[in-house]
């Protein structure tokens, strides 16, 4: 897989909200964002990891803040976004990231409160930073929202109901979004990152859960068929440019010939592919 060339990209100006922005893919996609010349926010729990990940831009001559939240906190999410437009500026462009994979388990083994939790993260985090930021965007009549899916979305999951679940409605989410905010300027799209080596991804292949239910995806990774972060890092970049605003809605892999797409996208439009659809006889 070929890397997109973002290297001509200017984000000049504007300002990029990372969930999820205190380590792993939310890091380097916050970095290549600063990179860009974006003012970027990263948000996450833990406030250890996000002074980690604003170290780093930093040191390089980026402009960062760094906001401790929740993202399936109403009131905190509402208080973050404030934070950022009061620090930074008006927002135009965030990354839903932040996400959790949930305890693998056979569904009827499957914890309701665990599963819960992670449809919680995944999605209702997704909608309320969506909600929130969006709102701000419409003010604008511009705003780009990059939502963090999985290719789990696209099938069952064994033993992974709860994030394949909440990732198949994150696709739908997006596409919501984008159908709302097309009138105001606001694009919305969904992302496949592919297999990045996260802390998610050593929990799956180290834990007694990973081992027992997902072994394929322990072999998958060791065997080094894991994508690198700054696949999905590109990615972002060249769609917080602008110059993907046809396909809003779309959901784009990191493996996809993206600049091809770009050339296609009113047949993509038209044809309504990269989307979730029912396909009959």
């Amino acid at each position: 897989m070929t890397p997109l060339d973002t290297t001509d990209v200017d984000l000049s100006g504007q300002v990029a909200i990372v969930t999820g922005g205190g380590r792993g893919l939310g890091r380097v996609m916050a970095q290549a964002l600063s990179a860009a010349k974006a003012k970027v926010a990263v948000v996450a729990r833990t406030e250890a990891e996000l002074a980690e990940t604003v170290d780093l831009i930093e040191k390089v001559g980026g402009r960062v803040l760094a906001v401790s939240a929740d993202v399936t906190d109403h009131r905190a999410v509402e208080k973050m976004v404030a934070t950022v437009q009061r620090e930074l500026g008006e927002i135009g462009v965030l990354i839903n990231n932040a996400g959790v994979t949930g305890r693998p388990a056979p569904i009827w083994e499957s914890d309701p409160e665990d599963w819960r939790h992670t449809v919680d993260v995944n999605l209702n985090g997704t909608f309320l930073c969506s909600t929130a930021v969006g709102r701000t965007m419409l003010k604008q009549n511009t705003g780009r929202i990059i939502n963090v899916a999985s290719g789990a979305a696209l099938g069952p999951m064994m033993n992974g109901s709860a994030y394949a679940t909440s990732k198949a409605a994150v696709l739908r989410l997006t596409e919501c979004l984008a159908a709302d905010g097309r009138a105001h300027g606001l694009m919305a799209f969904a992302i496949d990152p592919g297999s990045v080596r996260t802390a998610m991804t050593e929990y799956l292949i180290e834990s007694v859960e990973g081992r027992t239910y997902l072994p394929w995806y322990r072999e998958y990774i060791l065997a080094g068929e894991d994508v690198p972060a700054e696949l999905s890092a590109n990615l972002v970049t060249f769609i917080a440019s602008g110059r993907l605003d046809a396909m809003s809605g779309c959901l784009i892999r990191v493996t996809d010939d993206v600049e091809r797409m770009a050339l296609r996208a009113e047949q993509i439009s038209k044809d309504d592919l990269y989307t979730l659809r029912l396909r009959t006889l």
